[in-house]
């Protein structure tokens, strides 16, 4: 049997996974969280064989909750799950350590399909991400303005177009105030932005951030 725990901020997202996986006998899921921080807490809880990662949630976010993972519980696999296939996120998240990655459109044979491989030690990258990977191997420029920043640079983004202020971020990462700000300002140099609405504008453009919840940021 194979132990799974879902960790994403829709419950319809993780309905879906549930009704996809409920008939599926070598797999029971074991928990659920809605946020970064619960599914760490969770996971070293309940030491499932596999977790299925929301890529963008509220607070550190799966990018920071994979890394966080892997460091206290080496043994535990993570599939990434998104809604965006494209860079940055395939890169950094298995450079963080997922052993998989699917998009949330992937169907029951797909998912099937990942969480037995990965399971069994292997690797798995759905067609269309394995796609964009090699695409970025074979050039030699950055794909998107947010190739230029660093994971941590990445991870302060994140949050900031989520809508998380300075002491909020400072709280979930561990850094000080004036760490963070740190990094707010060499974000916005490396993107030629001037302030955070600029920031959230330009993670629409470029399908980092959903264009209804930029609005709501804004």
């Amino acid at each position: 049997m194979i132990k799974l725990l879902l960790v994403d901020d829709h419950e319809l997202i993780r309905s879906g996974v549930r009704s996809l996986l409920k008939n599926v006998a070598e797999v029971m899921i074991i928990g659920e969280a809605s946020s970064g921080e619960q599914g760490v807490k969770l996971a070293r809880e309940l030491k499932p064989d596999i977790v299925l990662m929301d890529v963008m949630m509220p607070g550190i976010g799966g990018l920071e909750a994979t890394r966080k993972l892997k460091q206290v519980e080496p043994g535990i696999k993570i599939i990434a799950l998104t809604a965006c296939d494209e860079d940055p996120f395939p890169y950094r998240m298995l450079q963080a350590g997922a052993e998989g990655f699917l998009t949330k459109d992937s169907g029951l044979d797909e998912i099937k399909l990942a969480i037995s491989k990965v399971y069994a030690g292997q690797k798995y990258i759905s067609p269309e991400i394995a796609q964009e990977l090699a695409l970025r191997k074979l050039s030699d420029k950055d794909n998107t303005p947010f190739d230029k920043l660093s994971d941590r640079e990445m991870q302060v983004t994140l949050m900031i177009i989520h809508g998380q202020a300075v002491q909020k971020i400072s709280e979930k990462l561990c850094l000080s105030p004036k760490t963070v700000n740190t990094y707010r300002y060499r974000i916005f140099d490396k993107l030629k932005v001037n302030n955070d609405v600029e920031l959230t504008h330009l993670a629409i453009r470029y399908n980092i951030l959903d264009k209804d919840i930029g609005e709501v940021n804004s």
